[in-house]
């Protein structure tokens, strides 16, 4: 598997937030979002194979961590993630998936879906990348995807939020599954690639979230460490 890195550091995003974890971040990725903050996993993908065995090896070496995270760029589409997730499950560790949820789960082992389908916000460039942009709309969001990971896991939805028309977008991409979602399990998270970006978009966001009962997701890593590799 190609993996661009990994690091152990506090959750800070999502309902486990603060909580100590180890991150195996994947690199690839099948979308290409405007704001990526993880470029070299997505628009320049970069890393080192690691075989399972050695990715196992790096979760034995932090025995006092009982989470783990994959992550990316897009876990989902990495070569033998399934053969992967498996094998960090058996060691009785709890296992996060962070998807954009366009690839099927197709059974892999998981006791969290942290699923971020992607809203208009995210596409590239029209001008700039014209092919990536027709390839990102046309694969961004898969209602039968996303219904395949709420009907067998435990989940979460973090939306990425730049402004707030977005939550129109993203209420009519809840109401098309068809499902009983509560709103506490949809987190709103302003999108920020720093913590004073991020605490402008959180005084309206918050606000929002209040009014219309869904939960706001603060990016603690970003508040923590600033916008940096392995946090």
């Amino acid at each position: 598997m190609l993996i661009s890195e990994i690091f152990h550091s506090l959750q800070g995003e999502g309902e486990l937030s603060g909580v100590p974890s180890l991150f195996i971040r994947t690199s690839g990725c099948n979308l290409r979002c405007a704001w990526c903050d993880t470029p070299y996993s997505s628009w320049n993908p970069e890393g080192e194979a690691r075989s399972i065995p050695a990715l196992l090896e790096a979760v034995a070496a932090h025995p006092a961590t009982r989470h783990v995270v994959l992550t990316g760029g897009e876990p989902m589409i990495a070569r033998d993630v399934a053969e992967l997730a498996a094998g960090i499950r058996a060691t009785g560790r709890h296992l996060t998936i962070e998807t954009a949820a366009t690839i099927p789960p197709a059974g892999i082992g998981c006791d969290l879906a942290s699923l971020s389908p992607k809203l208009l916000n995210s596409a590239p460039d029209p001008i700039e990348h014209a092919a990536w942009r027709k390839r990102h709309e046309a694969t961004r969001w898969q209602p039968d995807v996303v219904r395949a990971w709420i009907d067998q896991y435990p989940y979460q939805f973090k939306f990425v939020v730049s402004r707030p028309a977005d939550l129109e977008e993203l209420e009519s991409m809840v109401a098309a599954l068809r499902r009983d979602i509560p709103r506490h399990k949809v987190l709103l998270m302003p999108e920020s690639t720093s913590p004073e970006q991020m605490r402008r978009r959180a005084a309206w966001l918050g606000e929002l979230c209040k009014a219309r009962g869904y939960r706001y997701g603060h990016r603690l890593h970003l508040e923590l460490y600033g916008h940096r590799r392995g946090t």
